[in-house]
């Protein structure tokens, strides 16, 4: 934006100003200029409905990938063990992520559209192409449910939550947080779809079909409901956008917390499921197990937004961390049915909390709006290696004796260092006397 001064997120408080760490600036309310969000409107909530079935059919859809691993690992591609399949999944969150790299300088330029046609189509032909697999190809599982769809749904996934800061400005946090609240929604309902599609009658060529039709549904309609703004050409190139990242400390510890802790969050995502049926948990019940948890993770998606007002996006995001490395380690207790309930339902809705968090989080560190979909590229670059190299680390520590003891342990103790990192943050905002700030 050309203002010096933008909202962050609430009504009440702004970043002080930050010159050594390229941040905010702080003040009272200034009157809304012609080039602000207007923060609601038919368009306004047309985009945001639309950002969240993006959402809902991106990240929702890779979040379900534990019904796949254990579809895979029992039925389907039984040649490979679970560290391989893994990778399936673990691409599908790489690419997922990564391609924020070139979709977020794009969408600074004006490309909104064209991204979300092509990553649109992608996708879709992506699940279309798997449902012709046949058992033991993995291979070409690998390349089109882990390369293609893992493109697909990268080109799409942050600039549906970036266009959010077109439309709205001092309920920007709330919105955001609804936006990627379609995820957990997703997660929800893709597991118990595909669950009883691929375990049933259907199969599983018939029935990744249809979920590719669902899915490519949903697809178009957001893509008819999501609409931008005009507004001023991007001021610095990527190159100077990059510059001024690499000279920002609390962008930097950001980006490198994030990237540590996603090693180990993956890993309930991935192999609950599977868990929970080695534990000899009844087998329609663990179908479950991942829809517990990520109904949870909807509440706690949908109510990030409206808690982190009070306590500030960087004291929610630590407290959300420290939690999920907590839950964890606890995954060594999973024993009967009591405990996959209590660890999904603290899991999903702490983990919605970190994942509805982290957009924000990058905004509240953009001190030009214009520079959004280029930081989030730059941050998201990162952190995606973090949830590549989850799954197979997870699945290699497994092992194929099942020793569920050491993932559990070793995956909770690196988020925790993770967690660790934003700690550091919160010490160093203190320490340059930013107490009122809001992050």
């Amino acid at each position: 934006m050309n203002s010096t001064i933008h909202n962050t997120f609430t009504t009440n408080e702004k970043l002080d100003d930050l010159e050594e760490v390229g941040h905010m600036q702080s003040s009272s309310p200034t009157p809304r200029s012609e080039s602000d969000p207007p923060d609601g409107g038919f368009r306004a909530w047309a985009t945001a409905f639309g950002g969240f079935l993006i959402q809902f059919c991106g990240f929702g859809y890779v979040s379900s990938f534990g019904v796949y691993q254990d579809f895979y690992t029992r039925i389907y591609l039984t040649n490979k063990p679970p560290s391989a399949i893994s990778w399936i999944g673990a691409l599908t969150t790489f690419f997922a992520v990564n391609i924020t790299l070139i979709s977020g300088p794009l969408y600074d330029r004006g490309w909104f559209y064209r991204l979300m046609i092509v990553g649109s189509l992608l996708q879709s032909l992506s699940l279309f192409v798997l449902s012709f697999a046949k058992p033991g190809q993995f291979y070409l599982a690998f390349m089109v449910q882990g390369v293609l769809g893992g493109i697909g749904i990268g080109l799409t996934y942050a600039i549906s939550v970036a266009v959010i800061s077109q439309h709205f400005s001092q309920r920007r946090t709330l919105v955001m947080s609804l936006v990627t609240s379609g995820s957990p929604l997703g997660a929800m309902i893709h597991p118990i779809m595909l669950n009883h599609l691929l375990n049933g009658t259907a199969g599983f060529a018939i029935g990744v079909r249809a979920s590719a039709g669902f899915v490519s549904a949903l697809l178009l309609i957001a893509c008819l409901s999501m609409r931008t703004r005009e507004l001023p050409a991007p001021t610095a190139s990527y190159s100077a956008v990059a510059r001024k990242c690499s000279r920002e400390a609390l962008f930097i510890l950001m980006t490198v917390g994030s990237t540590i802790f996603q090693i180990g969050f993956y890993f309930p995502l991935f192999y609950l499921q599977l868990d929970s049926v080695k534990h000899g948990i009844d087998v329609n019940f663990s179908f479950y197990s991942l829809v517990i948890m990520n109904a949870a993770c909807f509440v706690g998606r949908c109510t990030a937004g409206i808690i982190a007002a009070y306590t500030g996006v960087l004291n929610f995001t630590i407290a959300s961390t420290v939690t999920c490395s907590a839950v964890i380690i606890s995954m060594i207790t999973v024993s009967d049915i009591a405990s996959v309930v209590v660890l999904g339902l603290v899991y999903g809705y702490f983990s919605g909390v970190f994942v509805a968090l982290l957009f924000p989080l990058v905004a509240v560190f953009t001190p030009d709006m214009s520079e959004l979909g280029a930081r989030m590229g730059i941050c998201f670059t990162f952190t995606a290696f973090g949830g590549l190299l989850s799954g197979p680390i997870s699945g290699a520590l497994l092992s194929s004796q099942y020793r569920w003891w050491i993932p559990s342990l070793v995956c909770g103790l690196i988020s925790l260092v993770g967690s660790s990192v934003y700690v550091v943050m919160r010490l160093m905002i203190y320490r340059r006397g930013m107490h009122g700030s809001h992050a």
